[in-house]
């Protein structure tokens, strides 16, 4: 291993006495686990067929992007104070907390009454779900072994395949029928009753840090964080693509982002316990996986985010169906996700599925600036199916290279960095997607509505109450020019991600095997009696 540091230097176990790694703990902490990620990947999906609807009944349609961005921007600032707190003092409790956070914030935004107030309770609920993601992942590192983690990692890949396609459905049911709160209603009893399993079934040693939490690094990472989204989704990105920086709140909040970068960067380098130890970089496959996680998080996202809303508005599809037609995708990331895990663990070689998912991947999102208004929805379905076989090779491939790069007690904040990377990017691709499809799209239905004569337009007929409801009751050939609108918007707007996705591929050309451990994390720290967890 590179550079890494003793357990003892940065945290003291409690004297309780170590744990024994048996199967049935395993298993049902593992389910345990399970529940929690499915909880929180549910929550990205859940709301992308009701999107239209929500921003339509709300009357901000021009911000849609933002009720998917705060989640994923709140995730990102979360993920690396979970990964090191529970490096230091243990996953237990800030699981349950975490748990707690998602239900509540759920809840906020079950009641929101506004645009953003929604947008602020999915903010809040965000930071619940980053400490779900990350802590899921790191206790699996905890109690089973890294040769043995690929049959585990693999199905966690595959629940985010089975929440995409869960999500939409249950959200275009929700949209169709009770109406699209129960998208955040749902969360509340499910939630609950997976507090109520980890209280009693996840078990975990604690410990007592002996050094203090890097509160310095914390502000300046959040700063710069929400500097990078703010900045790339700006409203003075124009529709063809560049920035008015006339705007002087705009080059400032670009110099302040900067500013806290830099200053991020100069306390994670002095301070004695750094939230995101920088050092860790200088490990090659651990600075490679985490560039491949941030790409991943630009494409992948981007890419998922808008697709329901193509299918809703340019096909005139109700919510269910445009879930339905995004089932191929699923079937693809299972495929792969599983069946790379099972491999990995079989022979412990994991180099080859990142190089060959973000090939897959990039041909992927290349084929999807194909999208037409009247395409067939078979070849849409073998579009879709491409990308999601190209990204459940990556997507849990790189957290076992990651955590097998450094040493057991940082398991947890390596995680969190390699998934920040990844959350990081997927508010920028979703960003800046979302600012340029909606840019363009503002622009042509404004040219649409300008060649209509009043007479012809429907009653208050605004471009931030366009509904697919209200979209497929349009005359025509208003009906037709809207369509056309919204198809010419979206796909040019996937070139922007193909270089992005490329350049994750000659990334991953760097990759090497490092021999995967044998040891589960708890016991290579002596928190656990030397039980292999492959037993499990």
């Amino acid at each position: 291993m590179t550079d890494t540091k003793p357990q003892d230097d940065t945290a003291a176990q409690d004297d309780r006495a170590p744990v024994h790694i048996q199967k049935h703990l395993v298993y049902i902490i593992y389910a345990a686990l399970m529940a929690a990620m499915f909880l929180s990947s549910l929550d990205q999906s859940v709301v992308s067929t009701a999107l239209p609807t929500i921003v339509g009944d709300l009357g901000a349609v021009s911000h849609e992007g933002w009720i998917i961005t705060s989640y994923l921007l709140a995730i990102a600032i979360v993920m690396p104070i979970y990964g090191k707190i529970g490096d230091l003092y243990g996953r237990r409790w800030p699981f349950l907390f975490s748990i707690a956070v998602f239900v509540l914030g759920s809840l906020g935004s079950a009641l929101a009454e506004s645009f953003w107030m929604l947008v602020a309770a999915r903010t809040f609920q965000g930071l619940g779900a980053g400490g779900l993601v990350i802590l899921s992942q790191a206790i699996v590192a905890d109690i089973v072994s890294a040769r043995d983690r690929g049959k585990y990692m693999g199905p966690m890949g595959a629940i985010f395949g089975i929440a995409s396609v869960a999500g939409p459905l249950l959200g275009g049911w929700f949209t169709e029928g009770p109406g699209w709160r129960w998208c955040f209603w749902l969360n509340v009893p499910i939630g609950l009753i997976a507090l109520v399993v980890a209280i009693f079934a996840l078990k975990l040693p604690m410990q007592r840090s002996t050094r203090p939490f890097d509160w310095y690094g914390t502000v300046f990472m959040a700063l710069f964080t929400a500097g990078i989204v703010f900045l790339t989704s700006w409203p003075s990105v124009v529709p063809s693509g560049k920035y008015d920086w006339s705007d002087p709140i705009l080059v400032l909040l670009l110099v302040g982002t900067i500013l806290a970068f830099s200053i991020f960067v100069w306390v994670e380098t002095r301070v004695d316990e750094p939230l995101v130890p920088l050092r860790l970089f200088r490990d090659p496959v651990f600075s490679v996986s985490v560039t491949v996680a941030l790409i991943l998080g630009i494409t992948m996202f981007a890419a998922l985010s808008f697709l329901p809303t193509f299918l809703q508005m340019a096909r005139g599809v109700g919510p269910t169906d445009s879930g339905l037609l995004m089932l191929p995708m699923t079937a693809g990331v299972m495929l792969t996700a599983i069946v790379s895990g099972l491999l990995i663990t079989k022979t412990g070689k994991y180099r080859i599925y990142p190089i060959l998912g973000m090939a897959i991947t990039t041909a992927g999102i290349a084929w999807l600036t194909r999208i037409t208004g009247s395409m067939s929805m078979v070849l849409f379905g073998a579009m879709i199916f491409v990308l999601g076989f190209g990204m459940g090779l990556v997507i849990q491939t790189i957290v076992i290279a990651v955590q097998n790069a450094v040493d057991p007690s940082e398991v947890g904040t390596a995680t969190s960095t390699n998934n920040f990377l990844r959350e990081i990017g997927a508010a920028i691709g979703t960003s800046v997607f979302g600012t340029l499809f909606t840019s363009k799209l503002t622009a042509n239905l404004h040219d649409v509505m300008a060649k209509v004569p009043p007479q012809d337009l429907p009653p208050d007929l605004l471009h931030d109450d366009l509904t697919p409801e209200v979209v497929k009751a349009l005359p025509e050939p208003l009906h037709t020019q809207v369509v056309d609108a919204y198809v010419n918007a979206m796909a040019p707007s996937f070139w922007y991600l193909v270089p992005i996705a490329a350049i994750g591929f000659i990334a991953s050309l760097f990759l090497r095997n490092k021999a995967l451990s044998t040891q589960a994390g708890l016991v290579a720290r002596g928190e656990a009696t030397p039980q292999p967890a492959s037993t499990a």
